[in-house]
């Protein structure tokens, strides 16, 4: 019997014999239950901030949307569910990614027939194409930058990646190992990508955060980082259905709820009107209570 790393390794060229043979037939290899639940993402979805916490931990948030779907799902503190979401997490860019999040959940028993519910939630921190930066790297510059700011000229200048490079086909292409991997050893799960909520409204020019709920620090010149936005989601959505997975449009649901809206669902910097202690650009607990709940309704019911 294969081990955990050989099965990893021959993930593919098990994948092809099935669809060769046609008989998708379950060895004792891929006998184990699996897990109903799993979880794989980025800080989106472990959606915490702990200033205290070593270099390298993955810790995850007690009200992100992960811990509501699972509690929805009557998962919750079981070992029906594995959550391998972390901080800093990219589709194979650097530190955990998609593949060591897999391949880790693996381990633990994740995937198998009784598993139900895969997601996925990935992007924001790779980079693309030529750039040598992503997004969130190079925001932190740009953004409050009000001598040149994220401008149109803001990629011709090298602040900001090229958000053109960001493309449905490449999308799929990094993550179709994973999933290929996924559907193979869990077939009866739903594989789900889930996009990214609302921080800019798609068709603004600006960009906004709130400090201390009080104070509203906007850069007039972000259209590049809105586009970025509006690439991504668009990039998600068409990799999900070339790959014939499903997209859950978290931005279409949190839509007039982003960063200084009148009723924001993403946290700002030490917001009290939102959430203290939450991080930044991040879902508040509204927010992951919206997604949490979208995923159970459409995917896990």
């Amino acid at each position: 019997m294969l081990g955990n790393s050989g099965r990893w390794l021959c993930a593919a060229a098990m994948a092809v014999a099935a669809t060769v043979t046609g008989t998708g037939s379950v060895t004792a290899e891929t006998a184990r239950e699996g897990k109903e639940l799993v979880v794989l993402g980025d800080s989106f979805s472990a959606n915490v901030w702990n200033p205290l916490s070593e270099v390298g931990s993955c810790e995850r948030g007690a009200t992100a949307w992960p811990e509501r779907l699972s509690t929805l799902m009557g998962v919750a503190g079981t070992d029906r569910v594995e959550n391998r979401s972390c901080l800093g997490a990219s589709i194979d860019t650097s530190g955990y990614t998609l593949g060591v999040e897999t391949r880790d959940a693996d381990k633990a028993g994740a995937f198998g027939p009784r598993t139900k519910l895969v997601t996925l939630q990935f992007g924001l921190n790779d980079r693309w194409g030529t750039a040598d930066q992503s997004l969130w790297a190079a925001m932190q510059h740009c953004v409050f930058d009000l001598a040149e700011g994220c401008g149109a000229d803001a990629v011709a200048a090298g602040r900001l990646p090229d958000a053109r490079d960001i493309t449905g086909a490449s999308y799929a292409a990094r993550i179709r190992n994973a999933v290929t991997y996924i559907r193979y050893y869990a077939p009866n799960a739903r594989i789900v990508v889930v996009g990214y909520p609302e921080l800019f409204h798609s068709e603004q020019d600006t960009v906004c955060l709130d400090f201390f709920g009080v104070v509203p620090f906007t850069q007039p010149r972000g259209r590049t980082v809105v586009e970025y936005f509006n690439r991504i989601d668009q990039a998600q959505r068409e990799a999900a259905q070339e790959l014939k997975i499903d997209f859950l449009d978290a931005r279409a649901l949190t839509t007039g709820h982003g960063l200084c809206s009148p009723q924001p669902w993403v946290n700002g910097v030490l917001d009290p009107t939102v959430d203290i202690e939450g991080l930044p650009f991040h879902p508040s607990p509204v927010g992951d209570e919206v997604v949490g709940k979208a995923i159970f309704d459409r995917y896990a019911r």
